[in-house]
């Protein structure tokens, strides 16, 4: 099992449109979710930032992804979730969410 931070800005009049998004997901988004091997899935809220947590515990993630990705109900959450999401800056090339590094953990 392998954990994954990630972080994006929120837009602040967007905010509460995301939090009743995220109270309802959609059922075969979460389906696309465990098909692709991800646990423990979290988005947490502060000062403008979401900041996700989950735990990948299959064996190919790129792949994992890749399925996610190609997935049409999983495009058409992106989409109404993404105008309600600002990336930083500092992103790395073709990421949204910005991969965060692991500095400390505790079991």
């Amino acid at each position: 099992m392998k954990r994954y931070g990630s972080v994006i800005k929120v837009k602040p009049e967007k905010f509460e449109e995301y939090k009743k998004l995220h109270a309802e997901v959609w059922p075969k988004v979460l389906n696309t979710i465990k098909k692709c091997n991800i646990r423990n899935y979290s988005i947490y809220h502060k000062d403008g930032y979401l900041f996700s947590y989950f735990e990948y515990v299959g064996e190919n993630f790129e792949e994992d992804m890749a399925i996610m990705a190609a997935d049409p109900i999983t495009q058409k959450w992106w989409d109404v979730c993404k105008p309600c999401q600002h990336p930083l800056e500092t992103r790395t090339k073709g990421e949204w969410w910005a991969d965060m590094e692991e500095v400390f953990h505790c079991e």
